[in-house]
C-alpha cells in the first residue's frame, strides 16, 4: 500500500514539473493566468447576481514571455503562493500572508552552494537597505522572482551586464511609487544627487550602481552589501587607474575572461565601454611613453642650442 502511494505522489509531481513549463505557453490553460496574464479579468458578483469585468491591477499582470525566459519557468504558481489562492475570488487576508523567500528553497541547499546564498544573505544584512527597513526589504525589491535571470553569469557583453543591474537599482529609485513603498523621501532626485559625476549619462551607461556603492567582495559573483551614499566611491583614481576597482568587480566575469584568454584582450572587450585605466593596453602605453620622452627630449635639445647661440 505504501509503495502504491509513493509511486502516485512520484507520478503526480512528476506530471507538476512536467506540466508546469507547458502551461506558461498557453496562458489559458493555466488557472492563475487565466486573468494574470490579461489586462482585464470577470467575476460573478453574488450580491447583484451579474457577471462583471474590471481592470486587472499592472502591477499584477504578469508577462509569460519573460515569465518563460526566468530562471523559475518550470515552477508553478503554487510553489511559492499559498494554495489558498486556488479559491476565486481570493480571501482578501491572503494579501496580508508572508511569501515564500529566496532563502526557503536556496538557503543551506548543498545543490545551490556555488552561488553562495548564505553568504550573500550575510551580505544584505550588512547593507544600507537592510539597516534602514529589516527584513521589509527582502530579495524581491531587486530580483523579481516571475522574470529574473542570471545576467552577470551568463551575459554576452559588459553592456548587457551594466543594462540589467542598473535597470534593478532604478527600478525603484527612479520610481516614486516603488521607492515610497519602502522610504519616505517623496522626491527622486538620482540626477541631482550625482551632479559632481563628469560625464554622468556614460557613467549611467556604462558602468552599473554597484561598482560606486558596493563594498567588493573577491569570492561573490555581485556584491550586495550596499553602502551609505556617505560611503560611496567617489574618487576617479579608484576607477581610472591601472589597478581599477572595475578590475575587481564588472570585469571579473569568468565568460568575459575566457574570451580575453582566447586573444580579444580584457583591455578591448568592447570599444563601447571605454573606460581609461580599466582599458589599458601595454603597447600603446609603451609608444605614448616613448613619444612623450622623444617631445621632451626635443625641447631639452633645443633649449641647449638656444643657450650656446644667446652665448656666441
Amino acid at each position: 500500500m505504501k509503495y502504491f502511494i509513493s509511486l502516485q505522489i512520484l507520478l503526480l509531481l512528476a506530471i507538476s514539473f512536467q506540466s508546469s513549463g507547458q502551461f506558461y505557453d498557453d496562458p489559458e490553460n493555466h488557472d492563475c493566468l487565466k486573468c494574470h496574464s490579461q489586462q482585464t479579468y470577470s467575476f460573478h458578483n453574488e450580491m447583484m447576481d451579474t457577471q462583471e469585468k474590471r481592470l486587472m491591477n499592472p502591477y499584477l499582470i504578469i508577462d509569460t514571455v519573460r515569465l518563460r525566459n526566468g530562471v523559475h519557468q518550470n515552477f508553478d504558481c503554487m510553489d511559492c503562493h499559498s494554495y489558498d489562492y486556488l479559491t476565486y475570488p481570493h480571501a482578501a487576508s491572503l494579501k496580508l500572508e508572508p511569501l515564500m523567500t529566496c532563502l526557503d528553497c536556496h538557503g543551506g541547499d548543498e545543490s545551490y552552494a556555488k552561488y553562495e546564498f548564505d553568504k550573500i544573505a550575510e551580505e544584505v544584512e550588512k547593507s544600507i537597505h537592510y539597516q534602514n527597513f529589516g527584513d521589509n526589504f527582502t530579495c524581491a525589491k531587486c530580483h523579481d522572482q516571475h522574470y529574473y535571470t542570471p545576467t552577470a553569469r551568463t551575459g554576452n557583453s559588459i553592456a548587457e551586464i551594466v543594462e540589467t543591474s542598473n535597470a534593478m537599482c532604478l527600478s525603484c529609485h527612479d520610481d516614486i511609487k516603488r521607492f515610497s513603498l519602502v522610504s519616505e523621501n517623496e522626491k527622486l532626485a538620482v540626477v541631482d544627487i550625482h551632479d559632481w559625476l563628469p560625464n554622468q549619462e556614460l557613467h549611467f551607461k556604462h558602468v552599473r550602481c554597484i561598482e560606486c556603492h558596493t563594498a567588493v567582495e573577491d569570492d561573490l559573483m555581485v556584491s550586495h552589501n550596499i553602502r551609505s551614499k556617505e560611503e560611496a566611491v567617489r574618487r576617479c583614481a579608484e576607477c581610472h587607474s591601472s589597478n581599477s576597482l572595475l578590475k575587481a568587480s564588472l570585469y571579473k566575469y569568468q565568460n568575459l575572461q575566457e574570451r580575453a584568454e582566447d586573444g580579444s584582450m580584457l583591455g578591448v572587450l568592447s570599444h563601447e565601454n571605454y573606460v581609461i585605466g580599466s582599458h589599458q593596453i601595454p603597447i600603446f602605453k609603451t609608444i605614448s611613453l616613448i613619444i612623450f620622452l622623444a617631445a621632451l627630449a626635443g625641447i631639452i635639445i633645443h633649449v641647449i642650442f638656444r643657450i650656446i647661440i644667446k652665448k656666441k
